[in-house]
């Protein structure tokens, strides 16, 4: 994998509307997914694997994240 993310295709959840400040995600090759800030598109991103992003969406899904 490489660190060069520039031809990631990036979106954001259709939740977010207009919103600048967002939680940006990318599938990439690799079976990886990467996630970023939206207001430093140039800035660092996260990488997970496929099954570290299943695992937190579940638990989004799940309310392990409610405060």
């Amino acid at each position: 994998m490489t660190d060069d993310l520039s031809g990631a295709t990036w979106f954001k959840s259709s939740y977010s509307g207009d919103k600048a400040d967002c939680v940006e995600t990318a599938f990439l090759p690799g079976s990886l997914v990467g996630v970023r800030d939206s207001k430093d598109a140039v800035g660092s991103a996260l990488i997970f694997s496929a099954r570290e992003w299943e695992t937190f969406i579940g638990g989004v899904v799940g309310g392990k994240y409610d405060c």
